[in-house]
């Protein structure tokens, strides 16, 4: 899908997230990791703040993300910032690179969003593909336990300057899969132009997940809750997988 409504108000609605500090705790993972960047990839990156954010920080970075109206706001965003970076669109279980590259970034969940096994599979397989021997694979994924305990059946409600958001979740219990509707109310004068969008997230186990980058020769070294260098808890919501192309 495009996620042609998303991305327009995306930014306004992701304000909270820290995407400098993310930037400093991926570099930081893979120096204790002892990998140095070299030519990077932020794998479905959005409307590249992180890309942004890696390229600041003096990474050799480009982006590649399904959605052409995501990457239209990712150009902008770094036409502003005076970088010239490159982004493609490519889906993630089909990427197609130029040349291989030492280390791929996936974050923000991006992994859920493929909610068939056999797509995540083939994304674990082409990143492996592009990835130089020794290289590394870092990725995020909601849990298990914030599938269930916390997006479930719930609603959210957001009101930025921009837009007033619904977010309406209905949790479907065998698969863990959340079905996303989001309403887009933007005051237009004295009216409200409403817009929506729908999708589908899906979380699966760190064993299934090792086990497919296993299969591809991703070795996972570590996992950690998500912004921190510890080990997840049963209520960690996000969880940051570091893995190794195998030579």
């Amino acid at each position: 899908m495009s996620y042609g409504s998303f991305a327009l108000y995306y930014d306004g609605l992701t304000r909270n997230i820290p995407y400098e500090k993310q930037a400093e705790y991926l570099l930081e993972l893979l120096r204790r990791h002892g990998h140095v960047p070299g030519l990077s990839l932020d794998l479905a990156c959005g409307t590249g703040s992180l890309t942004i954010a890696l390229a600041k920080k003096g990474v050799d970075i480009y982006g590649i993300d399904g959605s052409i109206e995501m990457l239209s706001e990712a150009q902008q965003k770094a036409a502003d910032e005076n970088l010239q970076l490159l982004f493609l669109c490519q889906k993630m279980q089909s990427i197609d690179l130029f040349g291989t590259v030492d280390t791929v970034f996936c974050t923000l969940d991006s992994i859920n969003h493929l909610v068939r096994e056999k797509d995540v599979q083939e994304t674990f397989r082409r990143v492996s593909l592009f990835l130089n021997p020794g290289g590394y694979f870092l990725f995020d994924v909601n849990s298990l336990y914030k599938h269930r305990c916390v997006l479930g059946n719930n609603t959210f409600v957001y009101d930025t300057e921009e837009v007033y958001c619904v977010w309406q979740n209905a949790l479907e219990e065998k698969t863990t899969r959340v079905s996303i509707t989001l309403d887009f109310f933007e005051k237009e004068g004295s009216l409200y132009h409403r817009s929506s969008e729908a999708f589908s997230e899906r979380a699966y186990g760190v064993e299934e997940l090792s086990a497919w980058l296993q299969a591809v020769g991703l070795q996972t070294e570590a996992v950690y809750g998500a912004m921190t260098f510890d080990k997840p808890e049963k209520t960690t919501e996000r969880l940051m997988f570091v893995c190794k192309k195998l030579n």
